[in-house]
């Protein structure tokens, strides 16, 4: 037996990851304020562990985006320069 695939079935299967999604976050969340209980570590200094990480991720991934881009636009002059010689403008 052979299952079709259509796009019922990959709608089932964005709304199955966001359920997963929500529900793990949800678990994080929770497991992360239980730590904060009497003697044990501060939430605050993991936070901003957490977003310092996320700040560096953002970063590199913007740096590697503008190296792209710029690379892209090199290749575009020099293609919009060839065929200008090409065609005698």
């Amino acid at each position: 037996m052979r299952l079709v695939r259509g796009p019922r079935s990959r709608q089932a299967e964005v709304v199955g990851a966001a359920i997963l999604g929500v529900a793990l976050g949800a678990g994080l969340i929770y497991l992360l304020t239980q730590r904060s209980g009497r003697g044990r570590r501060s939430l605050g200094p993991m936070m901003r562990q957490a977003r310092r990480n996320v700040a560096e991720y953002v970063g590199g991934a913007r740096e590697a985006i503008d190296d792209a881009v710029e690379s892209e636009l090199k290749d575009l002059r020099r293609s919009i320069r060839r065929q200008r010689k090409r065609f005698g403008v």
